[in-house]
C-alpha cells in the first residue's frame, strides 16, 4: 500500500509542536520506512509524535528527523 493524506490528522498543535494520528491498512513495519511520510515533509517536523494504527500492531513515533525525501520514525 502507500500513504494515504486523508488518513493523517492533528490530534493536537502547540508551540511548534504537532501530536498526529494515522490510520492505514498497511503495517507498522511498512508504516516506519523513512521515505512513507515524505510527502508530508513539509509539515511533518522533527520531535512531533504520530500516533499510528497500522493493520497489525499500534505504535507511538517519535520524528527524529525530516528532509525534503524522508521522515525518520522511532518506535516510543
Amino acid at each position: 500500500m502507500a500513504f494515504k493524506t486523508n488518513n493523517l490528522s492533528v490530534l493536537a498543535y502547540a508551540n511548534g509542536f504537532t501530536l498526529w494520528h494515522y490510520k492505514t491498512t498497511d503495517t507498522k513495519a511498512v508504516t516506519m520506512a523513512s521515505t512513507y511520510f515524505a510527502d508530508m515533509s513539509k509539515v511533518i517536523n522533527a520531535n512531533d509524535f504520530i500516533f499510528i494504527n497500522a493493520s497489525d500492531q499500534s505504535v507511538i513515533a517519535a520524528v527524529s528527523a525530516v528532509t525534503d525525501t524522508a521522515v525518520t520514525l522511532v518506535a516510543m
